[in-house]
């Protein structure tokens, strides 16, 4: 691991990567922002406590992790007038291959890292200044510094799977308010305990999952709570392939090219086991990668699953197994089959959910009438089927029209946080009420996977009670010098 030592007495031994004649104090900086807003940049600590943000103050935000979703994330943040932006950091300096979010622009074009992000929030920033020129932001090559020199109120993490947790659990323990991508960390321990960290911290938190906030996760959920369909016990969901780039290696790659200038390769390992650069790690095929990444299932399964978790108030299954194609030690499969078991909660039935990916489909619902495409999730009832927010067939959606209205619409996925942020309701993916166990499952998945067989849970104690072997699959070992 890379030593992290700092040195204020020697400002030449600083990583923060602002060209010097734009590097400015944080002293300078809150002055000119102040008086450029008419809400005041204060650090948290003056405002009454960990955790709070007062009503006059704007929550300082830095964002870690400036690849194609960080970016993303950190111009969605800037909409905020209540947020200011004053930090980012990325292990990579500036490079493209960057896969874009906004699909106009194609895929792999967009620049990223920590230097492109810092002008984006100075080029944003600047426009409300008089000369249209702003050097507020700084950069950071490494988390730990940031966190030693920036006194912010919360981060926003967008870094490969396999760091989530190191990052956000140093953001806890310093009482950060956290909005970190999906899913929550890399393995189903990590998960626990950041979600155990969350609940003491008392912070605001939100994972990336941004299809909970939306119109359609609330009729989903009114649909079943009105009974539309009768008590729900069986789940099927799917996903068409991979979206990105996926070369089908099945074992670990002999080629050792030079690690592009501006990336610290160290630090994007961080407490992953240590092997040589390749392009075909980062910056973006990290997905691929059995060490790096979390699969379909982790990658989609948050987004897809969180409303099924809601409306059937789901909890810990009671099992799980899974079968996948091909299966090597260092790719994910192309295509996988997980089956949950759910218990009885209370006066609803136990759920059977089934996910497939890669391409692989459920049955088609004899209910489809011929033509119409097969939604990706697909509830079954007692009395009847949802697909997606319409019931099958078309017939019974006509006769029952929409259900009652009573739950809360959202503000927005990223507005949610920000008023959590400001001492409002929590948000709706926070890990201690919802993301933190849903990630879990998902990742519980994945060990599933590997193990390829059928494994029963002990949920509350975070153990596999038929497979010990499979129980070392819910974590593994760091690189030395890497802790949660």
């Amino acid at each position: 691991m890379k030593r992290f030592a700092m040195n204020p007495t020697n400002p030449a031994k600083k990583t923060a990567c602002d060209p010097g004649e734009n590097r400015t104090t944080r002293r300078t900086f809150l002055g000119q922002a102040a008086a450029a807003t008419a809400l005041t940049i204060v650090p948290r600590h003056a405002l009454g406590g960990p955790g709070q943000v007062g009503a006059g103050a704007k929550i300082t935000v830095a964002g870690i992790g400036t690849g194609g979703q960080g970016m993303q994330n950190i111009a969605a943040l800037l909409q905020f007038p209540e947020v200011q932006v004053v930090a980012v950091c990325d292990v990579n300096r500036e490079s493209g291959g960057y896969l874009s979010w906004n699909w106009s622009q194609g895929k792999e074009q967009q620049p990223g890292g920590r230097e492109p992000a810092r002008r984006l929030v100075d080029d944003f920033y600047g426009k409300s200044q008089r000369s249209g020129r702003y050097r507020g932001c700084r950069a950071y090559g490494d988390y730990r510094e940031l966190f030693e020199q920036e006194d912010v109120d919360a981060v926003m993490i967008a870094t490969p799977d396999h760091t989530h947790a190191v990052i956000t659990m140093a953001a806890l323990k310093r009482r950060k308010h956290v909005y970190c991508e999906k899913p929550l960390t890399y393995s189903v321990f990590e998960a626990r305990r950041v979600t155990d960290a969350a609940r003491e911290a008392k912070v605001a938190t939100q994972l990336g999952n941004h299809g909970q906030a939306t119109e359609e996760a609330r009729v989903v959920q009114e649909f079943i709570a009105d009974g539309a369909i009768g008590p729900v016990h069986e789940v099927q969901v799917w996903c068409p392939p991979r979206f990105w780039k996926f070369q089908p290696w099945e074992s670990r790659l002999t080629e050792t090219p030079p690690v592009p200038e501006g990336l610290d390769w160290d630090l994007w390992l961080g407490p992953a086991p240590q092997r040589p650069y390749h392009p075909e790690y980062c910056p973006w095929t990290w997905r691929n990668w059995w060490d790096f990444g979390t699969g379909q299932l982790g990658d989609l399964g948050c987004h897809k699953l969180s409303t099924v978790f809601k409306a059937l108030q789901l909890g810990h299954p009671t099992s799980v197994e899974a079968c996948s194609t091909k299966l090597n030690p260092e790719t994910y499969p192309l295509g996988v089959i997980a089956r949950f078991e759910f218990p009885a909660r209370g006066g609803l039935p136990p759920v059977t959910l089934t996910w497939h990916d890669g391409g692989l489909k459920p049955p088609r619902p004899p209910e489809l009438e011929s033509g119409q495409g097969m939604g990706d999730i697909i509830y079954l009832g007692e009395k009847g089927k949802l697909m997606g927010t319409r019931l099958i067939p078309e017939s019974r959606q006509k006769a029952y029209g929409r259900p009652p209205k009573t739950l809360a619409r959202s503000p927005g996925h990223f507005k949610e946080w920000v008023d959590a942020c400001r001492g409002g309701p929590p948000a709706g993916s926070n890990f201690v009420d919802h993301s933190g166990l849903l990630s879990e499952v998902c990742l519980l998945g994945n060990v599933a996977v590997r193990a390829q067989s059928k494994l029963y849970w002990d949920g509350p104690n975070m153990k596999i009670t038929n497979h010990s072997a499979a129980n070392r699959l819910l974590h593994r070992d760091y690189r030395p010098g890497w802790e949660l």
